[in-house]
């Protein structure tokens, strides 16, 4: 690991929308602790051009000659879902950590098959969760660990967004050997995380899913009903089908209702605090609302991955932290499949839906395969 009056030497792999519009501002939002050393993309033209808009040194078309030149300490995976793993572990056996954008991985058989090649104290992979790293949302997770304002009784996790057929005419979208899943996989996953972080374990899923105005394999609309360890009941939907775009979390306590509005990010004015009767006229910051106002972002996230890199420790958004979205987005299409209430332990690896989010894992995908989606 880099010392730490040095910069992390950061590399980014996939120069895309995603990497272009989060990525390299949440670098260069880090007060000089991260530094762009390089920059890899199956189109070498591409990394060339994305590496001389940022000024970074070096572009490559070619992930493992860029380790070797360029000895980075963090490697930022940007690329399509399926090409996620070959990244990943590309990256781990180097010895060198990754933060990679979501959906972590397809499958919980890939998501396993990549933390066999961490390592104790480093490297490690942490996956793009920045909807946890608002300070409300932070703060809000304490009240709850600490249950000031009751234990949770009911929640909503929406998110309805609106995503046009030509938005799925990219190859890889909307398939379930590429993309892995619909909006459940690939949008509502943040809402999702976002809820699951904050309400802790979740013990049971019933859901459905519809295909009803796009021409893709997947879905485009799911809703769940989901119990809580705690003992709380909460409503999830995803749709790319909503016109009126929104993301929307809610959480109902004996001592407030606190609600999340907002679309791709938020800060403390996107949550609203109201009171239970009984509690009058309290403020949002007589229930805890907090003074600091740190939006949720990329640049959030990775300044306290920046933190536990430099420590040796293993990161937020990692290891089971990291998983527990995806286990549940596999039993919400389980059970969306079969008609039956799913629990965590029966996502087993003889359970079809370990292996694939559409309980029918795919032939093995070829060289020219990965080739076309940025390996």
């Amino acid at each position: 690991m880099t010392e730490h009056d040095q910069p992390v030497r950061v590399a980014v792999v996939g120069a895309g929308n995603i990497a272009e519009t989060c990525h390299l501002p949440a670098i260069q939002a880090q007060n000089g602790e991260a530094t762009a050393v390089a920059v890899v993309d199956v189109d070498r033209a591409r990394a060339t051009s994305f590496a001389a808009r940022w000024d970074i040194p070096a572009a490559y078309d070619n992930l493992q000659q860029m380790l070797q030149d360029t000895d980075p300490d963090l490697v930022i995976v940007c690329t399509p879902p399926v090409a996620h793993r070959e990244a990943i572990t590309t990256c781990l056996d180097a010895g060198v950590s990754v933060w990679c954008e979501k959906p972590p991985t397809l499958s919980l058989a890939e998501y396993d098959a990549i933390s066999a090649h961490e390592r104790e104290g480093g490297p490690y992979v942490s996956y793009v969760f920045q909807h946890r790293f608002g300070s409300t949302a932070r703060a809000l997770r304490e009240h709850i660990r600490t249950g000031s304002l009751g234990t949770p009784l009911v929640g909503i996790c929406h998110t309805l967004w609106y995503r046009d057929d030509a938005y799925f005419d990219v190859p890889w979208r909307g398939k379930w050997e590429t993309e892995g899943g619909g909006p459940t996989m690939g949008h509502g996953i943040h809402q999702m995380d976002l809820m699951l972080a904050l309400m802790g374990e979740w013990t049971e899923v019933r859901a459905a899913t519809g295909t009803l105005a796009r021409d893709v394999e997947t879905e485009d609309v799911s809703m769940a009903l989901v119990r809580f360890a705690n003992g709380a009941m909460v409503s999830m939907v995803n749709s790319v089908l909503s016109p009126r775009e929104t993301s929307y979390l809610r959480f109902d306590f004996p001592e407030a209702t606190v609600e999340l509005e907002h679309l791709y990010g938020y800060d403390n004015s996107h949550w609203t605090w109201t009171p239970a009767a009984h509690r009058g006229d309290a403020t949002a910051a007589d229930l805890g609302a907090p003074t600091d106002n740190e939006a949720s972002s990329h640049a959030a996230q990775l300044r306290v991955l920046l933190t536990s890199l430099r420590a040796g420790q293993r990161p937020e958004a990692s290891g089971d932290d990291g998983r527990r979205v995806l286990a549940f987005i596999a039993a919400l299409y389980e059970s969306a499949a079969t008609g039956r209430v799913v629990t965590p332990d029966t996502l087993t690896p003889d359970n079809a839906f370990y292996h694939s989010m559409s309980g029918h894992p795919s032939a093995a995908r070829t060289h020219a395969d990965k080739e076309q989606i940025g390996v």
